[in-house]
Protein backbone atom coordinates (compact mmCIF):
# COMPACT_ATOMS: atom_id res chain seq x y z
CA UNK A 1 0.00 0.00 0.00
CA UNK A 2 1.38 3.39 -1.05
CA UNK A 3 0.95 6.28 1.41
CA UNK A 4 0.17 9.30 -0.75
CA UNK A 5 0.90 12.46 1.24
CA UNK A 6 0.20 15.88 -0.25
CA UNK A 7 3.62 17.44 -0.95
CA UNK A 8 2.58 21.11 -0.69
CA UNK A 9 1.24 23.25 2.13
CA UNK A 10 -1.74 25.49 1.34
CA UNK A 11 -0.67 28.63 -0.53
CA UNK A 12 -2.79 31.46 0.90
CA UNK A 13 -2.10 35.15 1.48
CA UNK A 14 -3.81 37.61 3.80
CA UNK A 15 -5.64 39.19 0.86
CA UNK A 16 -6.53 35.96 -0.99
CA UNK A 17 -10.04 36.19 -2.45
CA UNK A 18 -10.33 32.99 -4.49
CA UNK A 19 -9.24 29.55 -3.32
CA UNK A 20 -8.49 26.69 -5.71
CA UNK A 21 -9.49 23.38 -4.14
CA UNK A 22 -8.51 20.05 -5.71
CA UNK A 23 -7.56 16.67 -4.31
CA UNK A 24 -3.96 15.42 -4.67
CA UNK A 25 -1.22 15.86 -7.28
CA UNK A 26 0.08 12.67 -8.94
CA UNK A 27 2.20 10.42 -6.66
CA UNK A 28 5.45 11.39 -8.45
CA UNK A 29 5.17 14.83 -6.83
CA UNK A 30 5.29 13.16 -3.42
CA UNK A 31 8.20 10.88 -4.33
CA UNK A 32 10.17 13.59 -6.14
CA UNK A 33 10.26 11.72 -9.47
CA UNK A 34 9.17 14.64 -11.64
CA UNK A 35 8.98 14.53 -15.41
CA UNK A 36 11.01 16.98 -17.48
CA UNK A 37 8.13 19.41 -18.03
CA UNK A 38 6.66 19.13 -14.52
CA UNK A 39 6.86 22.12 -12.17
CA UNK A 40 7.43 21.37 -8.47
CA UNK A 41 4.40 23.34 -7.33
CA UNK A 42 0.62 23.10 -7.05
CA UNK A 43 -0.92 21.79 -10.29
CA UNK A 44 2.56 21.40 -11.70
CA UNK A 45 1.86 18.24 -13.67
CA UNK A 46 2.26 18.97 -17.36
CA UNK A 47 -0.66 16.60 -17.95
CA UNK A 48 -2.93 18.65 -15.71
CA UNK A 49 -3.58 21.66 -17.92
CA UNK A 50 -4.66 24.23 -15.30
CA UNK A 51 -1.52 26.34 -15.78
CA UNK A 52 -1.76 25.92 -19.56
CA UNK A 53 -5.26 27.42 -19.44
CA UNK A 54 -4.13 30.28 -17.19
CA UNK A 55 -1.10 30.82 -19.45
CA UNK A 56 -3.37 31.00 -22.50
CA UNK A 57 -5.88 33.35 -20.84
CA UNK A 58 -3.25 35.84 -19.64
CA UNK A 59 -0.48 35.33 -22.23
CA UNK A 60 2.08 34.71 -19.48
CA UNK A 61 4.65 32.69 -21.40
CA UNK A 62 5.25 30.43 -18.39
CA UNK A 63 8.15 28.00 -18.09
CA UNK A 64 7.35 24.28 -17.92
CA UNK A 65 10.33 22.64 -16.24
CA UNK A 66 11.74 21.73 -12.82
CA UNK A 67 13.31 25.16 -12.23
CA UNK A 68 12.79 27.49 -9.29
CA UNK A 69 11.98 30.21 -11.82
CA UNK A 70 8.95 28.23 -13.00
CA UNK A 71 7.72 27.97 -9.41
CA UNK A 72 8.17 31.69 -8.79
CA UNK A 73 6.28 32.61 -11.96
CA UNK A 74 3.25 30.72 -10.70
CA UNK A 75 3.50 32.08 -7.16
CA UNK A 76 3.67 35.66 -8.43
CA UNK A 77 0.63 35.15 -10.63
CA UNK A 78 -1.39 33.80 -7.70
CA UNK A 79 -0.29 36.62 -5.41
CA UNK A 80 -1.04 39.31 -8.01
CA UNK A 81 -4.53 37.95 -8.70
CA UNK A 82 -5.30 37.16 -5.04
CA UNK A 83 -5.74 33.47 -5.70
CA UNK A 84 -4.75 30.74 -3.24
CA UNK A 85 -4.52 26.95 -3.37
CA UNK A 86 -5.69 24.60 -0.64
CA UNK A 87 -6.34 21.07 -1.88
CA UNK A 88 -8.74 19.25 0.37
CA UNK A 89 -6.96 15.87 0.64
CA UNK A 90 -4.04 15.79 3.07
CA UNK A 91 -3.20 12.12 2.54
CA UNK A 92 -4.56 8.85 1.20
CA UNK A 93 -3.48 5.27 0.62
CA UNK A 94 -3.34 3.57 -2.77
CA UNK A 95 -3.02 -0.04 -3.83
CA UNK A 96 -2.06 1.12 -7.32
CA UNK A 97 0.36 4.04 -7.63
CA UNK A 98 -1.51 6.36 -9.98
CA UNK A 99 -3.35 9.69 -9.87
CA UNK A 100 -6.90 8.30 -9.91
CA UNK A 101 -9.19 9.97 -7.37
CA UNK A 102 -11.26 6.78 -7.20
CA UNK A 103 -8.13 4.84 -6.19
CA UNK A 104 -7.75 6.75 -2.93
CA UNK A 105 -8.45 4.91 0.33
CA UNK A 106 -8.26 5.82 4.04
CA UNK A 107 -8.47 9.47 3.08
CA UNK A 108 -7.60 12.26 5.51
CA UNK A 109 -8.99 15.67 4.66
CA UNK A 110 -7.61 19.12 5.34
CA UNK A 111 -9.63 21.58 7.38
CA UNK A 112 -10.58 23.85 4.49
CA UNK A 113 -13.29 25.59 6.55
CA UNK A 114 -10.64 26.30 9.16
CA UNK A 115 -8.52 28.05 6.53
CA UNK A 116 -11.53 30.01 5.26
CA UNK A 117 -12.19 31.22 8.80
CA UNK A 118 -8.51 32.10 9.26
CA UNK A 119 -8.45 34.16 6.05
CA UNK A 120 -11.62 36.30 6.03
CA UNK A 121 -10.86 37.84 2.61
CA UNK A 122 -11.68 34.51 0.88
CA UNK A 123 -14.92 34.92 -1.07
CA UNK A 124 -14.89 32.13 -3.65
CA UNK A 125 -13.86 28.47 -3.83
CA UNK A 126 -12.88 27.10 -7.25
CA UNK A 127 -13.23 23.31 -7.30
CA UNK A 128 -11.08 21.65 -9.97
CA UNK A 129 -13.74 19.03 -10.54
CA UNK A 130 -17.33 18.32 -9.61
CA UNK A 131 -19.31 16.19 -7.20
CA UNK A 132 -18.33 12.79 -8.61
CA UNK A 133 -17.04 10.33 -6.02
CA UNK A 134 -13.70 11.38 -4.49
CA UNK A 135 -13.75 14.67 -6.37
CA UNK A 136 -13.03 17.98 -4.57
CA UNK A 137 -16.67 19.07 -4.30
CA UNK A 138 -17.62 15.59 -3.09
CA UNK A 139 -15.04 15.76 -0.27
CA UNK A 140 -15.93 19.35 0.56
CA UNK A 141 -19.57 18.38 1.03
CA UNK A 142 -18.45 15.62 3.40
CA UNK A 143 -16.10 17.99 5.21
CA UNK A 144 -18.66 20.74 5.88
CA UNK A 145 -21.09 18.28 7.47
CA UNK A 146 -18.74 18.25 10.45
CA UNK A 147 -19.50 21.97 10.83
CA UNK A 148 -23.25 21.53 10.35
CA UNK A 149 -23.05 23.33 7.00
CA UNK A 150 -24.38 22.58 3.53
CA UNK A 151 -24.10 23.93 0.01
CA UNK A 152 -27.08 25.75 -1.49
CA UNK A 153 -27.56 25.58 -5.25
CA UNK A 154 -27.30 28.89 -7.10
CA UNK A 155 -26.95 27.68 -10.70
CA UNK A 156 -27.04 24.16 -12.12
CA UNK A 157 -25.47 25.22 -15.41
CA UNK A 158 -21.89 23.98 -15.94
CA UNK A 159 -19.85 25.10 -14.11
CA UNK A 160 -22.32 24.59 -11.25
CA UNK A 161 -22.41 27.32 -8.64
CA UNK A 162 -23.36 26.94 -4.98
CA UNK A 163 -23.06 29.11 -1.92
CA UNK A 164 -22.17 28.43 1.68
CA UNK A 165 -23.34 30.55 4.61
CA UNK A 166 -20.62 30.72 7.22
CA UNK A 167 -21.16 32.40 10.58
CA UNK A 168 -18.24 34.47 11.86
CA UNK A 169 -18.54 32.81 15.24
CA UNK A 170 -21.01 30.81 17.31
CA UNK A 171 -21.87 33.96 19.28
CA UNK A 172 -22.21 36.24 16.25
CA UNK A 173 -25.29 36.66 14.07
CA UNK A 174 -23.15 38.03 11.23
CA UNK A 175 -22.31 35.65 8.41
CA UNK A 176 -20.19 35.32 5.28
CA UNK A 177 -21.45 34.01 1.97
CA UNK A 178 -18.83 31.85 0.25
CA UNK A 179 -19.43 31.17 -3.44
CA UNK A 180 -18.30 27.80 -4.84
CA UNK A 181 -17.72 27.08 -8.53
CA UNK A 182 -17.31 23.50 -9.76
CA UNK A 183 -15.06 23.85 -12.80
CA UNK A 184 -14.62 21.06 -15.30
CA UNK A 185 -11.51 19.13 -14.26
CA UNK A 186 -8.26 20.27 -15.88
CA UNK A 187 -6.95 16.72 -16.15
CA UNK A 188 -6.78 14.95 -19.50
CA UNK A 189 -8.96 12.14 -18.16
CA UNK A 190 -11.94 14.53 -18.17
CA UNK A 191 -11.78 15.12 -21.93
CA UNK A 192 -14.34 12.40 -22.60
CA UNK A 193 -16.78 14.05 -20.20
CA UNK A 194 -16.24 17.41 -21.89
CA UNK A 195 -16.86 15.83 -25.28
CA UNK A 196 -20.26 14.60 -24.14
CA UNK A 197 -21.43 18.00 -22.90
CA UNK A 198 -24.23 19.56 -24.94
CA UNK A 199 -22.65 23.03 -24.87
CA UNK A 200 -19.33 21.68 -26.12
CA UNK A 201 -21.04 19.75 -28.91
CA UNK A 202 -22.95 22.87 -30.00
CA UNK A 203 -19.73 24.91 -30.14
CA UNK A 204 -17.93 22.09 -31.94
CA UNK A 205 -20.67 21.93 -34.57
CA UNK A 206 -20.34 25.67 -35.18
CA UNK A 207 -16.54 25.46 -35.34
CA UNK A 208 -15.02 22.02 -36.12
CA UNK A 209 -11.62 23.30 -34.92
CA UNK A 210 -13.01 23.96 -31.42
CA UNK A 211 -11.30 21.64 -28.89
CA UNK A 212 -11.77 20.47 -25.31
CA UNK A 213 -8.82 22.74 -24.47
CA UNK A 214 -10.68 25.73 -25.98
CA UNK A 215 -13.77 24.80 -24.00
CA UNK A 216 -11.91 24.85 -20.70
CA UNK A 217 -10.16 28.14 -21.53
CA UNK A 218 -13.58 29.64 -22.26
CA UNK A 219 -14.94 28.34 -18.96
CA UNK A 220 -11.90 29.19 -16.81
CA UNK A 221 -11.30 32.73 -18.04
CA UNK A 222 -14.29 34.06 -16.10
CA UNK A 223 -12.70 32.91 -12.83
CA UNK A 224 -8.97 33.33 -13.51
Amino acid sequence: MFKHKHPYKPFIQKDTKKLIVGTLPPPRFSTGELLEKDVDFCYGSYYNSLWLYIDKIHGLGLRYDNSQEAIEERKQFLIKHKIGVCDIVDSAEREKIDASDLGMQNIKLRDVIGYIKKYPSIETILFTGGNSKNGPEYFFRRHIKDYGLKLELVSKEVPRIHQLTLCHSERSEESRIIKTVSLTSASGSANRAVGSMKKYQELKNKNPKFTTFDFRVMQYQEYF
